[in-house]
This record gives C-alpha cells, structure tokens and sequence, in this order.
C-alpha cells in the first residue's frame, strides 16, 4: 500500500489525484488490474467526476453546501457536522481499473480528493491489486 500526502488550501476543496496515484501505480510495477483508493478521514472524501470543466466541480461544491449547509443546529459540538455529512455522501474509498500501468477511467473522468474541513495535510491509501 501506498500513502499519498494532499495538502488542501481552502476549507471546501476538490483535489484531482490522477497523477499522484498513477505515480503510486507505477511504483507497484502493476500494469493490469485495480486500485482501491482510500481516505482515512471522516470529514474527507473521495469521489469521480469530470475533468474538463472546472465548473463542474463549483458546481458540486455549490449543491452540497445548499443540502448540507455548514451553519445549522447540528449536535455535534465540534461544529463541523456538515463535513462530516458531506464526506458520508461522497464516499471514502474508489475502485478504478488498472490497464497499462494507468488507471482506466472513461471519457472526461477523474479522481478527485474531497475536503470539507480545511485547509489540512491529508492521506491517501492507494492499493494495486493485480489482474
């Protein structure tokens, strides 16, 4: 397994991972098979979504923050309960196929690291399993 390091700059912010874990891929020597992409947090995710437009992104941002808004009565007392939410909806892990050392999305997606209480330095676990 490898750990990647992402350090988000903003509170809400959508990361593209593809080449951070490709390098993980290609340090396995794997070129056929899967990977499982991780995020050991619960107030960050993981997600696929379109790459050619950044509008895209704003736009999920936009519609998460209007469903789970960051100033509501929450009970946890924290008060970062809507990350928490939010990183629930999108998801902690993916699994994406491995073909010729590359992962093999289709048209338009990638790999996107999802934080709701930044800015932080966060880990991603990236496994290769073989085909």
């Amino acid at each position: 397994m490898k750990e990647i390091a992402v350090r988000t700059t903003n509170h809400t912010q959508f990361v593209n991972i593809d080449a951070r874990v490709e390098e993980a891929i290609a340090a396995t020597g794997i070129r056929e098979g899967i990977c499982h992409v991780f995020v050991p947090h619960t107030t960050a995710g993981v997600t696929i979504n379109e790459n050619a437009d950044p509008d895209v992104v704003a736009d999920m941002i936009q519609a998460l923050e209007r469903a789970v808004p960051w100033q509501a009565p929450y009970a946890h007392a924290e008060g970062n309960a809507a990350a928490h939410v939010k990183a629930s909806m999108m998801g902690f892990s993916q699994i994406v196929p491995v073909r010729g050392g590359k992962l093999a999305f289709g048209t338009w997606q990638s790999l996107y690291f999802c934080e709701f209480d930044g800015p932080r330095t966060r880990n991603v676990w990236v496994r290769v399993v073989p085909a």
